[in-house]
């Protein structure tokens, strides 16, 4: 039966037509309905108060949990079935943090304990460059998810730190991308680490083969290479061929997708920059979410709450975007990372039946930092025609020292979620004044940006983007729709260096080769 058919569905479809006439504004002092909206884990508290649904649609909402399995599909998953069926896998990314009861524990437990000796040795300064000097410098070299989780991580985290220690990221194959990070680099004291499960992914391959030149042409030692750059990757052979020693390779597993993989080796820049004690940290408040997911009830269980309310914004209130405001500048690349994990996994139109879907998944996921935002878009979100829901994610502590600037920061974060919720009706002689509101959003409150905190609440995304997928009846963890512009490339490649492999284009591609040669 088509999701859209089912008895749960049609209620909420129902419950639609008819919560114009409660106006979110008129939702929000129902202290009853509060209780069940707020839910705190860890140091992570989740205000969903200003979701526009009222109680009977909560219970609706329950309903379609119930009506789509999640419960019983994320006990599957976190046992290992192989729930990624278009590639025969399993998907346990929540057994590299002990969140799941998967028979790995072993090879997670071995990769971590490298994984420490090799960050505590660059720490430590007993891993040596060819010059018998320490590394300085790690330059992380990856693409989508070998890149975006670490680099939100690294950056995040950044006041725990150890400051003896500088990590750079390059992910584009734009050469301006490499060549900021190796700036100013002193290729005695740099270390890369080069992140590909293949090591064939183009713009990672690219990337790599012009850091060793870099670092070739500056040193006149290709046999430092090995003492200098550490692989990340199942292809131990194109690794060794590439100059790195196997004993510096960490592995990479097919039960780990990319976008799920910052907790594996992937996450070795992140270990080298915050240290061991601070890394498990990290991994603790991720395994405390995948508890509380595993264990928790529907109506208190933060990621299959956040997917309902997902679906209800997007499917029924017509809400065609998420925007992710995140009011702490470290921060800043959340959005960024939150595209891929959300966007890549749920943007489908083919459900696990291989039977197209008659509704929208994901919509477009976009954000930006704090204040700024508020001088740039926010008067579209406010003032504009289109629905869409909205995160905030805000820190409570002051941990700058700076209060005046940190009171403003979280008086503008409530303020704005609270203008979006309540709008503002203008006088009808000052109609360019008036906010409509009942815009639908959630307001995540970290006591503090620890590493625990931040672990608990990747987790809780990552686990919303399953139950969003298990209730649109999608695979959330392949990516096929990658794969098409990738293989299109390399014959337009072939096209714009005259090699051979090149073959008739579309007329509008054949005019653009012939302008990008001229």
């Amino acid at each position: 039966m088509s999701l859209t058919a089912t008895d749960a569905w049609k209620a909420l479809a129902t419950a639609a037509n008819g919560i114009a006439s409660q106006p979110l504004k008129d939702l929000l002092a129902d202290e009853a309905r509060a209780a069940q909206l707020i839910h705190t884990v860890g140091g992570c508290y989740f205000d969903f108060t200003k979701q526009w649904v009222d109680i009977p649609t909560l219970e609706r909402l329950h309903e379609l949990a119930a009506a789509t399995e999640v419960s019983t599909r994320a006990a599957a998953m976190l046992r290992g079935d192989p729930i990624n069926q278009s590639e025969g896998r399993a998907v346990l990314h929540s057994a590299l943090r002990g969140g799941a009861a998967a028979n790995v524990d072993g090879e997670v437990r071995a990769v971590q304990e490298k994984m420490t000796d090799l960050a505590n040795a660059i720490r430590g300064g007993t891993w040596r460059g060819y010059t018998g000097k320490p590394i300085t410098d790690i330059v992380h070299i990856g693409i989508g998810g070998s890149h975006l989780g670490p680099e939100l991580v690294v950056r995040a985290l950044a006041d725990y730190a150890d400051p003896r220690l500088t990590v750079h990221f390059a992910a584009n194959i734009d050469a301006h991308d490499l060549r900021s990070a190796l700036k100013h680099l002193n290729p005695a004291t740099t270390l890369f680490i080069v992140v590909s499960k293949s090591f064939t992914t183009l713009e990672t391959q690219v990337n790599a083969t012009s850091a060793r030149s870099w670092f070739v042409e500056r040193t006149g030692n290709v046999d430092a290479i090995a003492q200098h750059f550490i692989g990340v990757t199942t292809n131990e052979e194109a690794a060794s061929a590439f100059g790195l020693d196997v004993d510096n390779l960490l592995p990479m597993w097919d039960w780990v997708g990319g976008r799920y993989s910052l907790w594996s080796a992937v996450g070795l820049p992140i270990l080298c920059a915050v240290g061991p004690a601070h890394h498990q940290a990290f991994l603790d408040g991720a395994k405390l979410m995948d508890t509380h997911f595993a264990e928790m009830p529907v109506e208190s269980n933060v990621p299959m709450l956040s997917a309902l309310f997902a679906t209800w914004n997007y499917n029924f209130l017509g809400a065609g975007s998420l925007a992710v405001l995140p009011y702490d500048e470290r921060l800043a690349l959340l959005p960024d990372y939150l595209q891929q994990l959300e966007m890549e996994s749920n943007g489908k139109s083919v459900n696990i039946d291989n039977q197209s879907v008659d509704y929208h998944t994901m919509p477009i996921l976009w954000g930006g930092t704090g204040t700024k935002g508020q001088h740039a878009y926010h008067q579209l979100l406010h003032q504009g025609t289109r629905a869409y829901a909205a995160d905030f994610v805000v820190v409570a502590r002051d941990e700058a020292g700076l209060g005046e600037h940190h009171t403003w920061l979280l008086a503008n974060a409530l303020a704005q979620s609270q203008a979006m919720a309540i709008g503002y009706d203008a006088p009808a002689e000052q109609q360019y004044r008036n906010v409509p509101g009942n815009h639908p959003s959630t307001t995540i409150v970290f006591d503090e940006l620890s590493p625990a905190n931040l672990g608990t609440l990747l987790a809780a995304y990552e686990h919303k983007v399953f139950c969003q997928g298990a209730i649109w009846g999608i695979n959330s963890f392949d990516q096929w729709g990658v794969e098409l512009g990738k293989q299109l490339a390399k014959p337009i490649f072939a096209e714009l260096t005259g090699q051979p492999g090149g073959e008739a284009q579309d007329a509008a591609t054949a005019r653009l080769i012939k302008q990008l040669k001229t």
